[in-house]
């Protein structure tokens, strides 16, 4: 059983972080508008990708730049300027779509990785690809026993990429699906002329419906579901599976998703990979990371295709079936170095001790604590008050940008 690459989603620099504290083996992120997720994050300009190598390379962390839309003409010098850019700062690969983008990478010497949106099925495809791309994400319609056979057969033919060697198989693992094959997804573009496949989806699909009876006029609601909102995938119950599948790259969806949803995705996909390496994954483990996993924002889980399934199950709801939320509380003032104590500002809500508390910054990711003592303007006291200055021991170093809020349960319909 190889080793399991976990990759992260980086939609700016608070997951970018997050991901890196957390365990990730490489990172995937859009610069500029040319990425799936264009609107969905804020995504990273061309000024932050030295940045970004920069902190990845001091974790020995792989850097993956997203060019994966459809891509015009009028876009062809943007794609240029991109990978040329991503070269001189040393980012390990770009993922692609495009046959112009592939072609642009492979003339810049940049290792290409092919897009789900390719909807790679078969060995066939894969041979082809194999000329441009030592990576290659299948499409999310597969089932285990398919890929697995792919990765067999690229074994039995050595089927190798630019590089040299053999090629790798890369899965979605968790997060958001499409109801579209493979994220190819048109509705958006005819309801709102915004495309998907341009990074700009308007997520209609996670809207309710009713149906009308053209003839008769007859409405009916099915079943009170979303019908076109799939649950969100989660593999971490069957990753023993997945791995016996023989793919190398675990893809961890949500460049969209908060900061604390990276850190707490990838802390339990890291610990499960590792307990599959140890020999330990067991039930009752994943248990408590089925747990963790439903705390951070999720429309319900399911194990996608991957199993056999013939049909999606859909989400009840069009919004998070997360278990707990955050309450903005307020903002970082300073840090004391030498006791390791920050000072921070309510400006909403109160601070008690006991209370799990969150803490983003561009440069401190996504830290989550418990606070078990604390000073309330400079006394020893038990809350913290809108408009208090408190200060609260950490472990890690705050900054003047970094938001502090307050972990509490949240209230999920069945």
């Amino acid at each position: 059983m190889q080793k399991i690459e976990l990759m992260a989603p980086a939609g700016n620099f608070e997951s970018l972080q997050a991901a890196l504290d957390n365990g990730a083996d490489s990172v995937y992120f859009g610069v500029e508008q040319l990425n799936m997720r264009a609107r969905a994050s804020i995504n990273f300009t061309l000024d932050d990708l030295q940045e970004i190598s920069r902190r990845c390379k001091e974790k020995n962390v792989r850097t993956y730049l997203t060019l994966n839309t459809i891509i015009y003409d009028h876009d062809l010098s943007i794609v240029k300027t991109l990978i040329k850019k991503a070269k001189e700062a040393n980012i390990t690969a770009v993922i692609a779509m495009d046959q112009a983008v592939i072609a642009s990478a492979r003339e810049a010497g940049m290792e290409v990785h092919i897009s789900t949106q390719i909807n790679i099925t078969n060995i066939e495809t894969v041979k082809f690809y194999a000329m441009f791309a030592d990576t290659m994400v299948l499409s999310r319609e597969l089932s285990l026993r398919q890929v697995k056979r792919i990765t067999e057969q690229i074994e039995k033919d050595q089927i190798k990429g630019p590089s040299g060697k053999l090629v790798e198989i890369e899965i979605f693992g968790h997060g958001a699906l499409c109801m579209a094959v493979s994220g190819k997804c048109y509705m958006s573009l005819h309801s709102h002329n915004s495309s998907a496949n341009r990074g700009a989806c308007k997520q209609n699909c996670r809207k309710k419906y009713t149906v009308i009876d053209q003839e008769t006029g007859f409405e009916m609601e099915l079943d009170n579901e979303y019908i076109m909102s799939p649950k969100d995938l989660c593999t971490i119950d069957f990753l023993d599976q997945v791995a016996d599948a023989g793919i190398k790259v675990l893809k961890i969806e949500g460049r969209g998703r908060a900061p604390e949803y990276v850190a707490k995705v990838i802390k339990c996909y890291r610990e499960a990979i590792d307990s599959l390496e140890k020999g330990t994954y067991n039930k009752d483990e994943v248990i408590l990371w089925m747990q963790e996993l439903e705390k951070v924002y999720n429309r319900g889980f399911w194990n996608g295709y991957y199993l056999g399934q013939k049909l999606g199950e859909w989400s009840k709801g069009s919004g998070s079936h997360a278990t707990q939320k955050k309450l903005y509380l307020g903002k970082g003032m300073h840090f004391f170095p030498k006791a390791k104590i920050g000072e921070f500002k309510i400006e909403a809500y109160d601070l008690t001790i006991g209370d799990t508390i969150l803490i983003t910054g561009p440069t401190t990711g996504a830290k989550e604590i418990e606070v078990k003592e604390m000073l309330v303007n400079d006394e020893k006291l038990d809350k913290g008050l809108k408009g208090d200055s408190v200060t609260i021991p950490l472990d890690f170093r705050i900054r003047p940008s970094d938001k502090l809020y307050k972990i509490v349960e949240n209230k999920v319909e069945a």
